[in-house]
């Protein structure tokens, strides 16, 4: 982690034990913040009064952002399902369960349960087709249909859940219930 903390205290010329004094904390617990541990509630304002900045400065929010860009990298493996077949969930999966950070990991299980959810519902279609296909008499290929508004519905959710990613953090079409 990039310790901001450390970074702020280094500009006003402080040790950590003029820090620990200054700030009414031990001085324990400022190595603790500066070796990557993230300061909350009272230690978080106790560092940034004796700093003499705002709360939200002393912690990094690129910390915040690295996951993001992890939940990002998720969702856009999904894409792998357009071209490889459950791509789209393999992917997703492997790197959901390399992720350390549990919002992380979360998000990506919500994206890799619509993937299989899809997935299912483009096999089902796969296979049920070419029945409808011979019964009815149709000479166009029916798989087609199905295979094409469903890779577009995939390709959709993904730029969607892409773009809420960046505004807000969090999945914007995502189901009730996790498969995973």
């Amino acid at each position: 982690m990039s310790n901001q903390a450390k970074i702020l205290r280094e500009k006003q010329h402080m040790t950590q034990a003029e820090l620990a004094e200054k700030s009414g904390l031990s001085l324990r617990t400022i190595q603790r913040i500066e070796a990557g541990s993230i300061p909350k509630g009272f230690t978080l304002k106790a560092i940034a009064q004796a700093l003499q900045t705002d709360p939200e400065k002393v912690v990094l929010p690129t910390e915040e952002k690295k996951e993001n860009n992890r939940a990002k990298l998720i969702n856009l493996s999904a894409l792998c399902g357009l071209i490889i077949p459950f791509g789209g969930v393999i992917f997703p999966l492997i790197l959901t369960y390399k992720t350390q950070d549990v919002v992380t990991k979360e998000i990506g299980k919500d994206i890799i349960s619509i993937q299989i959810l899809l997935a299912a519902v483009l096999s089902l279609f796969m296979i049920v087709s070419p029945f409808i296909q011979h019964f009815s008499g149709v000479r166009f290929p029916l798989f087609l249909i199905p295979l094409i508004l469903l890779l577009g519905i995939k390709l959709f959710i993904i730029i969607r859940n892409g773009i809420s990613l960046n505004q807000n953090n969090n999945l914007h079409i995502k189901l009730k219930t996790n498969f995973l």
